[in-house]
């Protein structure tokens, strides 16, 4: 009996032996859950892989891929969700939005281990750095877990808070700010993200929400491509190659446009982007979001079709190919592109056919501050198009300023407007009864643009915006589809205002190519293609030349011994204060202009175009209220979510 008990002593203690240890497992692999207090079991529970949200969009943030952001939005809860993918956990994550991508006064994101435990939750940075934790927790977090690829975060926010710490997610470039914390953080007040020295990625978070169009069966593909070029030792070339298609080529729609180079020369070594295979290639062909090497940029490429007259293959200097450039016909692909631009389903863009241009011109701006000698490229765009030809044929119309130097941004300018006008007489003259449809734009300009917006005014009133980028940056510039279509009808006016910043230049910044140089531009994909490719606009020369003699007697400077000189030496001999930037800006803002209203043979519409009113915008579109659901503020937390291991496959 004495050895029966002794038994079961010893099958109690294996039990609880055994229990224990499932316990101590299940703690091991326990699900990566958020728990707070203030957190009821639903919303602190993690979804499973069925209800978890697709993700379709994606970017690498750092050079080599360790570490990603996948993410979706939904419109219709005005909510934008992410998920932060590392190799390496390390001690935490950080993700934020600033301005400019600034480590200061940034909105963060932040998952961080105190060497004890994790905590997610929303923060913020000051002027000089130091992150204090918000006091209105508006980032959710939905799931965290360890994987065989690494670990992920999927948390959401409303696109507007209404928290004056917080960053309004709006149409136009994000910039995106990341770090991995690589120690132990006791406390938030003793990081300071100016000295993480964080990395600085560029997205649109906001996309259209229409699928894009399925490919037609029978489409076929065409790559221009740089011949192997070596990359000129100067700052910036603009490099042309023209490109000859084949004999007899019957019309065809072009449907859709990657950019992309053949190969990727073992010279050159990428530090920002990483390329993508496009898997439905014929062969090797890499697509990449946005090139960026060491020690020079592609900064974009453009495709001209051009008339067939006299041409002959050429590859060199664009300078050297100004004869060809008076042929200029309509059609033009600007590019980078992030994603592959495809046309609406009911229109294309011609290529081939009686009577067309059967040469292509690539041109790549180069952009090598540098001075390297010695790098290849062979960048390149490639063109799907199809014999099944569409209803409508598509075209590009440049709106704008035109490049001249008399458009000028004065030095020591935290913020200065140029407006670029598409005037009413113009679009009346060129445009068909129906009017056009804008479905894609492409913004530009150098490197002190900060901002760009394409403004519809019918009437005299303001009624649509075509395209806005309050945070725009030159690094940055792809094609972006309209989520919606904007119509343009006979008599309506198109106004496309560039913001610019030149407070670290003790000169004034003409317009121009050079990348030091400016440039007001959208370039407007439309429907159904007309003779209108450009419609810009630049002040009357001869009120620019009242301003100089104005601005010379009142700094007591001899006006006449400007005379003969060039607009951009009268522009750095004007003694720059803040008298002398005002009344540019009024220049600007109430003289005359000289329209461009262009054919797509360079030459004018018929009529008169100089020395034409600015037109006269009557109401101005307010901004939209940014909602601020009330619903959401009794759940605010003011703290921490802790943060526990979950595993997954």
């Amino acid at each position: 009996m004495r050895l029966l008990n002794k038994d079961l002593r010893l099958q109690d203690v294996t039990l609880i032996y055994a229990i224990l240890l499932a316990a101590l497992v299940v703690l091991l692999v326990a699900p990566y859950h958020a728990s707070s207090p203030s957190l009821s079991p639903a919303s602190s529970s993690s979804p499973d892989d069925t209800s978890r949200p697709s993700l379709p969009y994606h970017v690498p943030l750092d050079p080599a891929g360790q570490l990603e952001l996948y993410w979706n939005i939904s419109y219709a809860k005005q909510e934008v969700y992410m998920e932060l993918r590392a190799k390496e956990l390390h001690h935490g994550l950080l993700l934020g939005m600033s301005d400019r991508g600034e480590p200061t006064d940034a909105d963060l994101v932040l998952l961080w281990n105190d060497g004890h435990k994790s905590y997610f939750g929303d923060a913020w940075s000051d002027d000089e750095g130091r992150v204090t934790l918000d006091s209105q927790q508006d980032y959710e977090l939905l799931d965290a877990r360890n994987t065989p690829e690494g670990f992920s975060l999927l948390f959401k926010r409303p696109f507007s808070t209404c928290d004056p710490h917080d960053y309004v997610i709006e149409e136009g470039t994000v910039h995106l700010i990341f770090s991995v914390l690589d120690q132990p953080i006791h406390s938030l007040r003793q990081l300071n993200v100016s000295r993480l020295q964080p990395g600085v990625q560029r997205v649109l978070l906001l996309r259209p929400d229409a699928p894009s169009p399925s490919l037609p069966s029978d489409v076929r593909t065409l790559e221009v491509l740089a011949p192997d070029i070596v990359i000129p030792q100067q700052e910036t070339t603009y490099w042309c190659y023209t490109y000859q298609l084949p004999p007899n080529m019957p019309k065809n729609h072009i449907v859709m446009v990657t950019a992309g180079r053949l190969r990727t020369p073992p010279s050159v070594r990428i530090i920002r982007d990483r390329f993508v295979m496009n898997s439905q290639q014929e062969y090797r062909f890499l697509v990449p979001k946005r090139w960026v090497w060491e020690e020079a940029i592609v900064h974009h490429m453009e495709v001209f079709k051009l008339a067939s007259h006299g041409l002959r293959s050429y590859s060199g200097s664009c300078t050297q190919d100004e004869a060809e450039e008076s042929e200029l016909l309509p059609t033009r692909c600007r590019w980078p592109s992030e994603r592959p631009f495809y046309y609406p389903s009911d229109a294309g863009l011609p290529l081939g056919g009686e009577g067309s241009s059967r040469f292509l011109r690539l041109e790549v701006h180069y952009h090598n501050p540098l001075l390297i000698s010695g790098r290849r490229d062979s960048s390149g765009i490639r063109l799907w198009f199809t014999p099944s030809l569409r209803r409508f044929d598509a075209g590009i119309m440049e709106l704008g300023l035109v490049y001249t130097p008399v458009m000028a941004v004065p030095p020591h300018q935290h913020t200065f407007h140029l407006t670029g006008y598409c005037t009413a007489e113009c679009t009346r003259t060129a445009l068909p009864p129906g009017g056009i449809h804008i479905f894609a734009s492409q913004l530009h300009t150098h490197l002190a643009g900060r901002g760009v917006r394409t403004v519809l005014v019918r009437g005299g009133r303001e009624v649509e915006v075509v395209q806005e980028d309050k945070h725009f940056s030159t690094h940055y510039q792809i094609i972006r589809i309209l989520r919606k279509m904007v119509t343009v009808l006979p008599g309506d006016v198109l106004l496309t205002k560039c913001t610019y910043n030149t407070e670290d230049r003790v000169k004034a910044t003409v317009g121009g190519f050079g990348i030091m140089e400016e440039m007001c531009v959208n370039y407007v994909h439309y429907y159904p293609r007309t003779q209108l490719e450009l419609c810009k606009s630049h002040v009357d020369p001869d009120y620019l030349q009242r301003y100089f003699r104005i601005i010379n007697r009142f700094h007591g400077e001899d006006s006449c011994s400007f005379s003969q000189t060039t607009v951009e030496d009268q522009f750095s001999a004007v003694t720059w204060d803040s008298f002398s930037a005002e009344v540019l800006d009024s220049l600007y803002t109430t003289s005359p202009i000289s329209m461009h209203c262009n054919q797509s043979t360079a030459e004018l519409f018929p009529g008169n175009w100089e020395k034409q009113k600015i037109p006269g915008v009557l109401a101005e579109l307010q901004p939209a209220a940014r909602p601020c659901d009330p619903s959401r503020a009794p759940a605010q937390r003011n703290g921490p979510t802790e943060v526990r291991p979950r595993r997954s496959g």
